[in-house]
């Protein structure tokens, strides 16, 4: 006799990111309606689209069961990069721009060199290239005429462009550059032999090897994405803030790895999605904008409920994880099944 019986719908973790930021809007909005204004929420996601961008290039490099912390120190590389090579070394903008994010592509390839030919663990390597590429920054912004404190401003119009022109005259052109990166994660990831191979790398490094796939090119790249996207982040945040200072960006780290688990990466890699990072990264974002707006909260305390959304998803993950914790629930619910079906022929 065939089983007649349905298999229950798995979880759908990106539904439930959709339902938080549905929630957001819901708890937000009704404690203040100016979260709801379209223009102001348009003017906050310039402060965490650097998060949304380099975040969903991130979800790579953790895919492979790797981690990025040097990303945020790029973001300042970038930046006084850009600041020195136009004003002090008198390259045109869009050239220091390009050369700023060759930089950070060099540096992406040397820290995934080290990963996945060397085999050096992922966090030491990036921890060890958040202080180099910090280090650097400083070192930069000693060529330049200007004060490191007072940040190179004064850039061309053409460059201010980038985050002064609006789309229908309301929607920012970065978010627009943020769609489109994510529309290319997004393929990359999930539509193209390069993604699959990525997956195959996070899941088992071996059997990728065994297919063919040269996995050590394949982790190396991801870093280079990954150190691309935070250039690009860099780039926006310089144009935005008018400014290039060796600092920028110097607080995101934290925000970025959480966006990335968050939006259901597994931390020991072979799972993830574009879509649900960049859908963790506007949680993120938004909580970070409706905390000070909506409830009053300091800016310097946001970094804790960051902190605990963290905490609270990893320590789930691996609960749920966890087959003895899955046997104790199944016990239970069998418990219960059994408790009601007595009480049940007990009324009857």
């Amino acid at each position: 006799m065939k089983n007649l019986t349905k298999k229950r719908p798995a979880f759908n973790w990106t539904a439930f990111l959709v339902l938080l930021l549905i929630l957001e809007f819901v708890i937000f909005g009704g404690t203040n309606a100016k979260f709801l204004k379209p223009a102001l929420l348009m003017t906050s996601a310039n402060d965490f689209l650097p998060i949304c961008i380099i975040s969903i290039f991130v979800t790579f490099v953790m895919i492979t069961g790797g981690i990025d912390i040097q990303v945020a120190s790029i973001i300042g590389l970038t930046s006084i990069i850009i600041g020195v090579a136009w004003q002090d070394f008198g390259l045109n903008i869009w050239a220091a721009v390009l050369v700023a994010i060759l930089v950070a592509a060099a540096g992406g390839a040397l820290s995934g060199f080290f990963v996945a030919y060397c085999g050096v663990q992922a966090m030491v390597v990036t921890l060890g290239g958040s202080f180099l590429y910090s280090g650097l920054a400083l070192l930069v912004s000693t060529l330049s005429s200007t004060e490191s404190y007072q940040g190179i401003s004064g850039f061309p119009a053409s460059f201010r462009w980038i985050t002064k022109y609006k789309v229908f005259g309301v929607v920012p052109f970065q978010i627009c550059i943020f769609l489109v990166l994510l529309v290319i994660a997004y393929l990359l990831l999930h539509k193209t032999k390069y993604g699959r191979k990525v997956f195959l790398v996070g899941v088992n490094q071996s059997a990728a090897e065994y297919s063919g796939i040269n996995s050590r090119r394949i982790i190396m790249s991801t870093y280079i994405l990954s150190a691309v996207s935070a250039a690009i982040a860099g780039v926006i945040l310089t144009s935005y803030l008018g400014t290039a200072k060796s600092d920028l960006g110097s607080g995101l780290t934290m925000n970025i790895i959480t966006a990335v688990v968050l939006g259901g990466t597994l931390s020991t890699g072979g799972k993830g999605s574009a879509i649900g990072t960049a859908l963790a990264a506007i949680i993120i974002g938004l909580l970070r904008f409706g905390m000070p707006l909506c409830f009053k909260v300091n800016t310097q305390y946001l970094d804790i409920p960051i902190g605990v959304l963290l905490v609270v998803v990893v320590v789930g993950r691996s609960l749920a994880g966890n087959p003895n914790v899955i046997a104790k629930f199944a016990k239970m619910k069998e418990r219960f099944k059994g408790g009601s079906a007595k009480s049940g022929s007990a009324e009857a």
